[in-house]
């Protein structure tokens, strides 16, 4: 038997001596059929049958022969056949198996006796059997003339109704031309149903429901019959609306005897092609089933029928039943026959070939009983959610789902094998035996539970469906079943989490690290120890004092403290300013225990907002909202706080005041505390929404002054103690509840900060004063010691080995400096020197964003350029990753001089951004301050300084810089007062629901504020976890670098399941440009196979589709272009077919997405084309 991991399955031969009075020898060929399912569970390689008869055969003592193809050569049908033989050389696969020639001279070459036919294409062309009785070689099977009638589905009707067997109003004989069909529509009325006239299996199978549909699916119906069987005729009949589908399985033998083994009931279908069978039919009347029965065995006799079949029948909910067909061959279903008969259908098969009787087999009708109940799943390699379209490519992984009454039928399920699309999508078969149907369906769907298939899409999660549903399991199902009931395809997600780490990691050891990597270092491979942790519950903390007594208690309990209370950015400014914002969750949350232990004293602790939330997602691929919920469960005793910008909340642009607002209701939900609001220009306005925000979500409100120039200056004014108090002033009146100065750039000096702090103390006696800075200049501790000596209440600071430099002070030295003082923090210094020595080789993870590979130190003449920490490093990374190191000393004049030409700016994220846009464009083209002044109605600005001129991030205190604004925005608009006012409301309803389309029901509310903030790169976030799953479980080695050849590690993706995995090697380059990289996984070899980035430069393949560009109309699956109906420069409307592609058999017609032009055809009749490969580009109607 020939079984190939496509569908077609092969040719089985059987050579043989069978201990019986003659010695007889067997050729089986076997084909997989092409009618199998296009969609359902996951599909083991199309030789199943192949294998199946091999089986049989060797239980019987007969030696087997396998045929196959040239692009079969791997098959698992040739491995069990005794011998196998090529045929077909030169031909494509579905040609070669339908060669009967080649078959009947393999037969010939090796003295083969018989041909067991399988299911598939040649199993009912009377032609083949006829050749196999010409050549003397015995077709297990009814005879030749017997295949004809019951193939021409007009001569069986014709035959039926002589049997005095009831049959649905149709055609006499095939229909010659449409016209027929619409006369015949005319006469009998919609809907009507287009049948394949010489084969089954749902191909070349159309309903037609109105006139408007007719000649689409004459033409589709015609176009598979022929592709399947070779012969398009069709016939036409009244489709018979909400039926049963019930078949009953025959058994003839030479001498006129045929017995039936009951039925099954297959009416569970999508498309006409089974999905579930089961036998027996539940609740079937005892007369209808006597009356099925006895109509399959007056017909069967009345023919006389030899061997196995099938005869199948419609029943309608009044309880009658039509003859549909006789299936002149072994069912793909038959598997539930034996399983409740005890009736080895294969061995009868071939014993009947042998010449035996039924009787002599032990078949005789009054014994046949039925016991318990079967169920049969066709688990294919299809996507259920995309209209089971069918998938190819290569299983990864294949474990199948075993135990008590499971027995699986299958070729080619094995790692490695490749599901091809030249062959039905089957890819195993499960049937599950019990006592009843409730029995049965439990083990079912308890071995499908089972089952892992990963590298295709398949419809296991469909079938659990199926199997759960409640009209399934208690009462009895028609035809329409499937489409009546939508909540089948809400499917619970596939994890496939281990695989998916496997794909990223062989991406990472192929193609190097997914995110961008500013120098050339490696990671340390020296892991951080993490101190040893009390047990137990942490001690009581502020966050205790604030759940108790709320923000107004926590405001005077802080103002009541004695000493200097101190915050830590470790965790959020200090490695955004060192370490590009690149420290993961999980080294968070190693070290997190420890403080909630040993800084339980700490005022807070910074570990959210700012550029954390994006870079989260866009370059660490974690969840933002995730991190804070871990965080949370592990640090309950300190409070969290978190920078929030003002009106452009934790994004970089304006949005829809609703959407602050919820953004902070579900920040404070996941357990933030204090919500440090700022504004990058001090625009009160924008400062003000952020804090009615805050303060709406139950938040603590920390107004953040942002702090430029020098109050200690007389001859800087702009920004004097006076701007500071009165800005002071009306956030006081905003109701803050803490007042912080945020110095970004850490351009406070000990005088000025004594000259600010006191002017705040006095002003505001019963206000807590916070103040942040950055150490650029080496100044850090000496400003903060003077502001604490000031009165300022809170101070920031940074571990030791995270401190100094762009991020803030160390918090050793002020820990050490105030010891003994009235300032006492109350931190325990040596717990210091622990938490640092942890960050300290923590940071040697991050190397390759570490600020100290290109900035060797701070410089104090961040007096002058007042660039802010965070961006300092940036700029300094960006000129030597631009070849421009050496000219970092001109970067920093231009900053300075592109903050004078916009009027001298408080300058933080936005702000700061503008400022080093400008300053980058004037060191690119080579110009000064004052030759951009002069040439400014010229030149071609960054968009974020035309946007800012323009007003989108507010007004800067003092107003825009003129004449310099209007020489730039000439004639462009200007916008008035806050940004964010005149937005709409952002519909989260209308989002959410959007999300769930595109990525399914488990989007929560954290995920809509992920979109709402930050619509692409949630996208992008979301697209790959989807493709590489929860790489946030991977140490930061593993991230960034990938594992080494031989290396074994373990990875944790949830409490209590570990992943034992251990590198193996990396393949060579194959012609799609790929490379296999191989691991062993808990044991057991899995691969993957990852595009090589470089080598697919060099490569040249066939463009995709980009979903984001309207117009470019892709592939919806794999398959072959069987025609394109439209022509470059033609108008089509939306919804009219462009083109008909054909996968495993079945037709998929690609319409239009929308009305307008075709502009470029990608594709022409015969092209291969891989799933979303673009077929045309259309260019919508204005």
């Amino acid at each position: 038997v020939k079984t190939t991991s496509q569908q077609l399955v092969s040719y089985l031969t059987l050579k043989a001596l069978l201990n019986v009075l003659r010695s007889t020898s067997f050729l089986f060929y076997a084909l997989l059929p092409p009618s199998l399912p296009p969609s359902l569970p996951p599909s083991l390689p199309p030789g199943e049958i192949a294998i199946r008869v091999f089986r049989a055969c060797t239980e019987l003592g007969i030696r087997t022969v396998a045929v196959y193809s040239e692009q079969d050569r791997g098959q698992m049908h040739r491995q069990k056949a005794d011998e196998a033989y090529l045929i077909g050389k030169g031909l494509l696969p579905v040609a070669a198996y339908l060669h009967i020639p080649d078959i009947i001279r393999v037969a010939k070459e090796n003295n083969v006796d018989a041909i067991h036919p399988g299911y598939g294409f040649l199993s009912e062309r009377s032609d083949f059997a006829q050749a196999c009785a010409d050549a003397g070689v015995r077709f297990i099977g009814p005879s030749p003339e017997t295949v004809r009638k019951m193939g021409d589905k007009v001569e069986a009707r014709s035959l039926a109704i002589s049997a005095g067997v009831p049959v649905v109003p149709g055609t006499d004989g095939p229909i010659a031309s449409l016209e027929e069909a619409r006369l015949f529509a005319e006469t009998y009325g919609f809907p009507i149903i287009f049948k394949a006239a010489y084969g089954g299996g749902g191909r070349g199978m159309r309903v037609v429901k109105e006139y408007e549909e007719l000649e689409e699916n004459y033409q589709r119906a015609y176009s598979e019959a022929l592709t399947a069987f070779g012969n398009g005729a069709l016939f036409v009949e009244k489709f018979i609306e909400r039926p049963r589908h019930i078949e009953v399985q025959i058994l003839g033998d030479k001498y006129g005897n045929v017995i039936h083994l009951f039925e099954r009931d297959c009416s569970i279908q999508r498309r006409h092609q089974k999905v579930v069978e089961i036998a027996p039919a539940a609740d079937l009347d005892p007369n209808l089933r006597d009356r099925l029965t006895s109509d399959s065995v007056k017909l069967a006799k009345q023919v006389g029928y030899e061997n196995a079949g099938t005869v199948e029948f419609l029943v309608d909910k009044h309880g009658k039943h039509y003859f549909i067909e006789v299936n002149s061959r072994l069912q793909v279903e038959h598997t539930v026959t034996e399983e409740v008969t005890d009736v080895d259908l294969v061995h009868a098969q071939l014993r009947v070939c042998e010449g035996r009787s039924l009787s002599e087999l032990g078949l005789i009708q009054e014994q046949i009983r039925v016991n318990g109940c079967a169920i049969q799943c066709r688990v294919t390699t299809e996507d259920p959610a995309r209209g089971f379209q069918p998938d190819t490519g290569r299983l990864e992984v294949f474990r199948s789902g075993e135990g008590m009454g499971i027995r699986l039928d299958s070729a080619s399920a094995f790692p490695g094998a490749v599901i091809s699309p030249h062959y039905d999508s089957l890819l195993v078969k499960v049937i599950a035996s019990g006592k009843d149907m409730a029995t049965a369906a439990a083990k079912m769907h308890r071995a499908l539970s089972e089952f892992r298939v990963r590298g295709v899409k398949t419809n296991i999660p469909f079938l659990q469906n199926v199997l759960s549903n409640s009209q399934f399991l208690q009462s009895t199902v028609d035809t329409q079943f499937i489409d009546e009931n939508q909540d089948l395809f809400i499917m619970k997600p596939v994890q496939n989490r281990a695989q998916k780490l496997l794909h990223y990691l062989g991406h990472v050891m192929v193609n190097g690290p997914t995110t961008p990597i500013p120098v050339k270092a490696k990671p340390s491979s020296i892991d951080p120890v993490v101190p040893t942790v009390p047990m137990g519950e942490p001690p009581l903390g502020f966050r205790d004092v604030l759940l108790r007594e709320g923000p107004e208690g926590f405001a005077k309990a802080v103002r009541a403290h004695p000493g200097l209370l101190l915050m830590d950015t470790t965790f959020r400014d200090a490695h955004q300013s060192l370490l590009a914002t690149r420290v993961r969750t999980q080294d968070l949350k190693k070290i997190a225990p420890y403080v909630s232990h040993n800084f339980s004293n700490l005022f807070s602790l910074e570990n959210w907002g700012g550029a954390t939330f994006d870079v989260a997602m866009r370059f660490l691929y974690e969840c933002p909202w995730k991190r804070l919920q871990e965080l949370r469960s592990l640090v309950p005793n300190v409070p969290f706080q978190m920078l929030l910008r003002g009106a452009n909340a934790v994004g970089y642009t304006n949005y829809p005041d609703n959407t602050v607002f919820r953004f902070c209701e579900v920040a404070k939900e996941n357990g933030m505390d204090i919500f440090r609001v700022f504004d990058s220009l001090n625009y009160l306005p924008n400062m003000l929404l952020g804090m009615e925000a805050a303060g709406r979500a139950g938040g603590v409100v920390e107004a953040a002054i942002s702090y430029t120039g020098d109050v200690s200056d007389p001859m800087r004014q702009k920004y004097s103690l006076e701007y500071y108090v009165h800005l002071a002033d009306e956030l006081m009146k905003a109701g803050t509840h803490i007042l912080c100065i945020k110095d970004m750039a850490g351009l406070l000096k000990p005088e000025s900060s004594r000259l600010l702090i006191s002017a705040l103390r006095d002003r505001f006696p019963d206000v807590p004063i916070h103040v942040h800075t950055h150490d650029t200049a080496g100044a850090g501790v000496a400003a903060m010691l003077a502001c604490a000596e000031a009165g300022a209440d809170v101070v920031d600071v940074a571990v030791d080995s995270m401190a100094g430099m762009t991020s803030q002070p160390s918090m050793g030295a002020v820990v050490a400096c105030t010891k003994g003082t009235s300032l006492n923090t109350g931190v325990a210094l040596e717990k210091v020197y622990d938490y640092s020595e942890y960050w300290e080789v923590t940071r040697g993870l991050y190397a390759p964003f570490d600020c100290t590979a290109t900035m060797k130190s701070g410089n104090a003449d961040v007096y002058e350029n007042e660039i802010p920490g965070g961006q300092y490093t940036n700029l300094h990374f960006q000129a030597h990753s631009m070849g421009l190191g050496n000219k970092f000393k001109q970067v920093k004049k231009a900053y300075a001089e592109a903050n004078k030409l916009l009027g001298d700016l408080i300058k933080v994220t936005p702000s700061s951004k503008i400022v080093g846009d400008l300053a980058q464009f004037m060191v690119q083209n080579n110009l000064t301050g004052k030759e951009v002044e002069e040439r400014a109605e010229d030149l071609s600005f960054p968009l974020s300084v035309v946007e800012f001129l323009q007003g989108h991030i507010g007004v800067p205190h003092g107003g825009f810089p003129e004449p310099f604004r209007t020489k730039v925005l000439k004639s462009l608009p200007r916008m008035e007062g806050r940004p964010g006012a005149t937005l709409p409301p952002l519909d989260f309803d209308a989002l959410e629901a959007g999300l769930r389309l595109s990525h399914g029901n488990d989007i929560t509310t954290e995920d809509v504020m992920s979109a709402a903030m930050y619509p692409k790169v949630f996208e992008e976030y979301k697209e790959f976890t989807k493709n590489f799953g929860p790489v946030d479980c991977l140490s930061t080695r593993l991230f960034l670098d990938g594992p080494k050849i031989a290396e074994e590690f373990e990875v944790e993706i949830e409490r209590g399941k570990t992943l034992n995995i251990k590198a193996l090697a990396v393949g060579d380059l194959n012609k799609s440009g790929q490379r296999g990289v191989f691991f062993e996984l808990n044991g057991q070899l899995r691969s993957v196979l990852v595009k090589d980035n470089v080598a697919m430069k060099e490569m040249k393949f066939h463009p995709k589709a980009l979903k984001s560009v309207q117009g470019q109309v892709g592939a919806p699956m794999p398959g072959k272009v069987i025609g394109v109906k439209v022509k470059p420069g033609q108008k089509v409307t939306k919804g009219q077919p462009l083109c008909v592609l054909s996968a495993m058999k079945m037709e998929t017609v690609v319409n239009s997405p929308l009305a307008g032009v075709v502009t470029v055809i990608h594709v022409n009749t015969d092209s291969s084309l891989e799933g979303d490969d673009l077929i045309m580009e259309i260019t919508a109607e204005e």
